[in-house]
């Protein structure tokens, strides 16, 4: 997997918890005071990266910088949305987006950012077990980009309550 469609999945995921917890992007606060103002924020500048990336030549490190903070607007959002519903499957998720944030960081840090095959394997697998635990705890989670062991027809997306 790209890390361009790392970022567009972990900007999926994002949507999808903030969807589940009634936030949107409106909600967004110019100095955050709020968990929703933050995760509506963070959902934003996502948005906005990911079209600058989507806009530039392919580029590992700022590519992967781009991953890493979708990854952690994702991370936001699973906190908003675990806050909403207390399961152990919102649980999980929240557990699954923090260890993908964890990753994406990783692989776009070090001497090579993004450019470390075995870092980047590592924040793919770890965004697709955020995309499963999101959708186990009835995130709809809906154009993913993650398709190695992720079917998106096995889980299919549960409107929020």
């Amino acid at each position: 997997m790209s890390h361009a469609a790392r970022a567009r999945s972990a900007y999926d995921r994002a949507v999808a918890a903030c969807g589940y917890a009634g936030v949107d992007r409106a909600a967004a606060e110019l100095v955050p005071k709020t968990p929703t103002g933050r995760a509506a924020g963070a959902l934003r500048l996502s948005a906005r990266s990911l079209d600058a990336l989507s806009a530039s030549a392919p580029d590992a490190a700022p590519d992967a910088r781009c991953a890493r903070n979708a990854a952690a607007a994702a991370a936001l959002a699973a906190q908003v949305a675990h806050s909403v519903d207390g399961s152990e499957a919102a649980l999980r998720a929240l557990r699954a987006a923090l260890t993908a944030s964890q990753a994406a960081a990783v692989a776009a840090g070090g001497s090579a950012p993004g450019r470390d095959p075995s870092l980047n394997s590592a924040a793919d697998d770890a965004e697709e077990l955020a995309v499963a635990a999101a959708r186990e705890a009835g995130w709809p989670v809906v154009s993913c980009s993650t398709t190695r062991r992720t079917d998106p027809s096995a889980s299919p997306p549960v409107p929020p309550p």
